[in-house]
């Protein structure tokens, strides 16, 4: 692309990228072509280089748009890429580095002009882009080939079968992130799109048949997180002096105007973006995987790539019996599970354990028979303890993941057995020894008075009670600072209903006509949400006395220690009912420790209550029914996820860049 050019503020002077976009059609058989598409680059990899390099793109991407219905140059680039293509796997076998490289630098080039024109135009009119070529010397008309079609297929192609390589890593990238740039048509919408040219390219013919491949090959490059190789395993190296017209245009642009988007090279700083995506390939595939399974189904068919994320089983699944979805493969389970453990710092692979959990049955029961629930639990706890650095979808994410898994009753057994040393990141005290179902409580716990005081979510609320209740039949052997903080929310939520509660007394006490223009707050509302939650509290308390009494001494023992909290609400009429076991519980442990003596010590008090759990008849508690609460999706739940997986593609893409101001999906502060 010329070796004068050093900077990105020459490229609309670069004289090879002039013809490009100028009238002048050029023939596909033009030594041109060999040398545009000769050039030395690592692809952009964080936004900060991919803003200068889209900012520079733009004015040059707009004239093409103005002269492509004439020299149809577009149409011949793409066609040049396709042709290099058909012989990539051949290429990579050879470790034909030249060619692989070739055809790297013709799809960047493709990416960086499409990406412009998606936000200039309507797909009608990107797919006349592709359609105009050269019919005659000096005429240009719209061919019968369908050009667009033929590139989507050719990446999903790519994709799934070029191996990945050092010599490949950068070709496969643009394979991926050039598929999100055709799917980008979303983030210009404010309505979840449900159809769509490049939709029905991905959703028929012979991506339809590579639709398990694609999703199987996306999450391999998720498992394998390969970091990029060094720039000089990627590119062309001459291994020979004189190594022919091709390799001397090359070695003519090696320090040209592409060094410019090398790592850490002129012009650009490492920003954080980029120290936080050391796994392009990786991060970039799992955007595209949740794009493409948060599609909605079409008006006939399904969503297939959905039907494939949640229907794939474990390689290790024997069974002979044949799968009735289509679109079905195998995959490894246990690696799989490994890389989710490992990435959950980051959105979208919160999401995709979400999506798997919620509905891949096969993975679901896998991860729930696994022994070491531990390595996937504590990382999504560690993101709800720190609820202040995260964004509210990715806490909600986290928190329905814990819902999910607390369905089922073995999880709830097995987290009480598994004992936890020195969790250094939770600072609030030192925990030296405690169990996972214990620092589950605690940071559940945690994420509700946060809740309480801060984002007054009542969603959050619900969904961490629900999570509670759902484990209180099988809390076990509690630590006794778990014991402590469940009493402790209680006391919170009985000192706030009673601030609710005077505050709604003195507002119906003021004088008539007192009208100071201020709207009264809705303190009815607010006591029922907050009486909703104190029933709900009493609840699990209830449950986990009712089936697990003399296995959480420590729960008895902080319940004996503030029982004055309790009083208010023995003849509350929405608390009656559940208040009698409590007051039970309350009176007999009472009873047994007076008997004991005065001035017990801790150590005594204690052995009086573990004596006492045993002796306590199981029949002088009411039975209530078991607190049992399941998710389920909302209905349209696309116009959740979809503005959300594009948000992860705006922030967390490596190497593109959108301008916020043409954003319609989303807010920019929802982002």
């Amino acid at each position: 692309m010329g070796a004068s050019t050093s900077q990105v503020s020459d490229l609309a002077e670069n004289q090879s990228l002039q013809k490009l976009i100028g009238t002048e059609s050029i023939s596909e058989n033009d030594p041109f072509w060999n040398q545009l598409i000769s050039f030395t680059i690592t692809s952009p990899t964080c936004s900060s280089d991919a803003k200068l390099l889209e900012e520079a793109i733009i004015p040059l991407a707009k004239t093409l748009i103005e002269n492509n219905p004439r020299s149809g140059n577009f149409g011949a680039l793409v066609r040049i890429f396709l042709a290099r293509t058909k012989e990539l796997k051949i290429s990579t076998e050879c470790q034909d580095q030249l060619f692989i490289w070739q055809a790297h630098n013709a799809l960047l080039l493709v990416r960086c002009l499409l990406k412009v024109f998606i936000r200039e135009m309507s797909e009608e009119e990107l797919q006349l882009q592709f359609s105009y070529q050269e019919r005659a010397p000096g005429s240009c008309e719209p061919g019968g080939e369908d050009l667009l079609k033929e590139l989507v297929c050719n990446l999903v192609h790519l994709i799934v079968e070029v191996p990945l390589l050092d010599i490949t890593y950068s070709i496969l990238f643009e394979a991926v992130t050039t598929l999100l740039v055709l799917l980008s048509y979303q983030l210009f919408n404010k309505e979840v799109l449900r159809d769509g040219y490049v939709y029905k390219c991905l959703m028929s013919g012979q991506c339809l048949e590579l639709t398990s491949r694609l999703v199987k090959t996306l999450l391999y490059n998720f498992i394998r997180q390969e970091k990029s190789p060094p720039p000089d395993t990627q590119l062309f190296q001459s291994q020979a002096e004189g190594g022919g017209i091709l390799y001397g245009l090359a070695s003519g642009v090696a320090s040209g105007l592409w060094t410019v988007f090398t790592l850490g090279g002129a012009g650009s700083k490492p920003g954080l973006d980029q120290e936080q995506n050391p796994l392009p390939l990786s991060n970039q595939s799992l955007l595209l995987l949740l794009v493409l399974a948060n599609l909605t189904d079409g008006p006939e068919l399904p969503n297939a790539y959905r039907q494939a994320v949640t229907c794939f089983k474990n390689t290790q699944d024997t069974s002979s019996m044949p799968s009735p979805q289509p679109h079905t493969f195998q995959i490894n389970f246990n690696s799989l599970y490994t890389a989710l453990c490992e990435q959950q710092t980051s959105d979208q692979a919160t999401l995709l354990l979400y999506t798997l959990l919620h509905q891949n049955q096969n993975m679901r029961t896998y991860m729930l028979s696994r022994t070491d629930m531990e390595n996937l639990v504590i990382p999504i706890l560690e993101i709800l303890y720190h609820v202040e650095d995260k964004n509210s979808h990715h806490v909600y994410m986290a928190l329905i993941i814990l819902l999910i898994l607390t369905e089922d009753d073995s999880f709830n057994r097995s987290v009480h057995e598994v004992v936890l040393k020195n969790i250094t990141w939770y600072t609030e005290r030192t925990l030296t020894e405690i169990s996972l179902g214990s620092l589950l409580i605690l940071v559940v716990i945690r994420t509700i008075q946060f809740n309480m005081t801060r984002t007054r979510d009542k969603y959050l609320h619900t969904n961490c009670l629900a999570a509670l209740a759902n484990m209180s039949a099988q809390f076990r052997c509690l630590h006794q600072y778990a014991a402590q903080r469940i009493i402790s929310l209680f006391a919170l939520l009985s000192k706030k209903h009673n601030k609710v509660l005077e505050q709604a007394t003195q507002s119906l006490r003021r004088p008539v006509g007192t009208d100071d223009g201020a709207a009264l707050p809705d303190y009815a509302q607010d006591l029922s949400v907050i009486e909703e939650v104190i029933r709900m509290m009493l609840e699990i308390i209830n449950s986990c006395l009712s089936n697990s009494l003399h296995h959480n001494p420590n729960l008895v023992y902080a319940l004996l220690y503030k029982r004055e909290l309790f009083e208010q609400f023995r003849s509350h009429p929405s608390f009656q009912d559940i208040m009698q076991n409590l007051d039970t519980v309350i009176g007999f442990f009472s009873q047994r420790l007076e008997q004991a003596g005065a001035d017990l010590s801790v150590e005594r008090v204690q052995e009086v209550i573990k004596k006492g759990a045993v002796a306590l008849p199981q029949d002088r508690l009411k039975k209530f029914p078991e607190l049992k609460f399941k998710y389920v999706e909302e209905d349209q739940p696309e116009d959740f996820f979809v503005p959300y997986v594009w948000s992860l593609v705006f922030n967390s893409a490596v190497g593109l860049y959108w301008n916020p101001l043409g954003i319609e999906l989303f807010s920019m502060d929802s982002s």
